[in-house]
């Protein structure tokens, strides 16, 4: 068999490669067009059995390979039309974003390229590209010129990377002990991060994958608007070392899962200052308020953080995945950096080259920073702002409508960010938690659109997260109308006419 027969199967200086190319994104670009401009449900509402059905019939492999129209179909039919569709505006169960047509371009770039982000001899240009942003987000952060950071597959990476640093950190200020060379130290078990209750379950996560253990978590109360206390926080640190245990991180929350709620950054900075703690800044959610001059003033303080996580695959319009770590003092990532022969020896820096690999817990990653750069460019700042600025201003908006309402309450009525967690509460029978499952079915599954649910204080609630800019109260007020007619219909079951 001669190589060339190979050359219609890769992107090539051959015509057949430049063809098969053309022709399959074309035909990829056609599928896609057409069902979006006819699409007007953000779910088909289809049962998870009959969706694992059809997809166990796919047939997922040929002998001698098939006509990529034939498989497009397939996807087409079995995948594409059972899948949630994440850019109409009523999808808006989860913190799951529209992708941006220019983010959505720069992903065919990435997959032809392939360049690998860990050593310079395998993404060469990318390297100074993603170092570049990386500078940028720093300075819209007004982080100090020894930051640094590196882009990372999203916020449980980046969560994770925080604490690893931050209890590396510690055991080298505090023991002198190398964690890297030596493992944990004898009194690792007393080590205590603290964080809100309602912080993202990553933290506890993070703790038992580094040794430390879900005991090593703390949790603070937070107050009505679901932000941490700091009263409870500085209470929760002189308990533990009053009681033998060492305190040694605190992780505040710019915007929770639920609520979108911001710990009140400035002051736990302070207090994190005060008692010599690490301070990281999970910003996964609200990150994204550093492009928006009316709200980056509640991220106030995040500038003192020594790690701060920001997710670019949510309020950035990035398809996933896409996410950053960022640390204070760009030092601290020695605590992570290995060095091998093979792929990026230490005598490669004299020499000027750049191996990202050294501050990431990844080897193999993928050139997302082109589509940050794409969009950045294309939709252009002063659009991301407004975009931002109307999915908040819609927030309470809609909070204001739903308030009005004696059929709905809402938890929080004056949104942070972007999230409204509320439910049905005028049930004549049957429980509330009973009713708002219900409800919650019957979207989803009604394809009307897709809201998510949630649990406050053990009781079944439903959530908003609107994100998306194309969005509007109209959209709000239809979906509310469809929760008041599941409602009736849920009171209504088993009386025939």
């Amino acid at each position: 068999m001669n190589t060339t027969d190979f050359d219609r199967f890769f992107l090539n200086d051959s015509e057949v490669g430049v063809q098969s190319f053309r022709h399959i994104i074309l035909e990829t670009q056609h599928l896609l067009s057409g069902f979006y401009k006819n699409n007007s449900d953000a779910f088909n509402g289809v049962q998870p059995t009959k969706i694992e059905k059809e997809i166990n019939e796919l047939t997922l492999i040929s002998e001698d390979g098939e006509e990529p129209g034939k498989v497009l179909n397939d996807v087409l039919e079995k995948v594409v039309r059972n899948s949630i569709h994440v850019s109409h505006p009523t999808s808006m169960g989860h913190l799951h974003c529209p992708p941006l047509i220019s983010a959505i371009a720069a992903e065919l770039i990435i997959g032809t390229l392939n360049q690998s982000m860990d050593s310079w001899d395998q993404s060469s240009t990318a390297t100074y590209l993603e170092e570049r942003l990386i500078k940028w987000v720093s300075n819209k952060l007004a982080l100090p010129s020894s930051a640094d950071g590196t882009f990372t597959s999203g916020g449980t990476q980046s969560n994770y990377m925080g604490l690893l640093l931050a209890r590396d950190f510690f055991c080298d200020k505090r023991w002198n002990w190398n964690v890297k060379a030596q493992g944990l130290p004898a009194e690792s078990h007393k080590l205590r991060i603290l964080c809100s209750e309602d912080a993202h379950f990553t933290v506890k996560k993070s703790a038992f994958q580094l040794g430390l253990g879900e005991q090593a978590v703390v949790t603070v109360e937070t107050d009505e608007c679901k932000k941490m206390n700091t009263a409870k926080l500085v209470e929760e640190i002189e308990r533990l070392r009053s009681g033998g245990l060492i305190p040694m991180c605190i992780v505040a929350t710019a915007g929770t899962t639920d609520f979108g709620s911001i710990d009140p950054i400035q002051d736990v900075a302070a207090i994190a200052q005060n008692h010599g703690l690490w301070l990281h800044v999970d910003a996964a959610y609200g990150g994204a308020l550093l492009l928006s001059k009316k709200h980056f003033h509640k991220l106030a303080g995040i500038e003192q953080a020594d790690s701060i996580t920001i997710d670019f695959h949510k309020q950035f319009y990035q398809p996933i995945s896409c996410g950053a770590f960022f640390v204070r003092e760009k030092t601290n990532f020695h605590y992570i950096a290995h060095h091998a022969d093979y792929l990026n020896p230490e005598n490669d820096e004299e020499d000027g080259l750049v191996h990202l690999v050294s501050k990431s817990v990844q080897t193999t990653r993928r050139f997302d920073a082109l589509k940050l750069f794409m969009s950045l460019r294309i939709v252009g700042e002063k659009n991301f702002e407004n975009m931002i600025d109307y999915t908040l201003h819609l927030a309470k908006q809609a909070a204001s409508v739903m308030d009005k309402n004696p059929q709905i309450e809402v938890c929080n009525i004056n949104p942070e960010i972007n999230a409204i967690v509320f439910r049905y509460s005028d049930a004549a029978t049957g429980s509330l938690n009973e009713v708002n499952t219900y409800i919650y079915k019957r979207i989803l599954h009604s394809g009307t659109a897709l809201v998510a649910k949630t649990k406050v204080k053990g009781e079944v609630f439903l959530k908003f997260t609107l994100l998306n800019p194309r969005t509007t109260i109209v959209d709000i007020e239809d979906i509310l109308h469809t929760i008041s007619q599941f409602a009736l219909e849920y009171e209504n079951r088993g009386i025939t006419q």
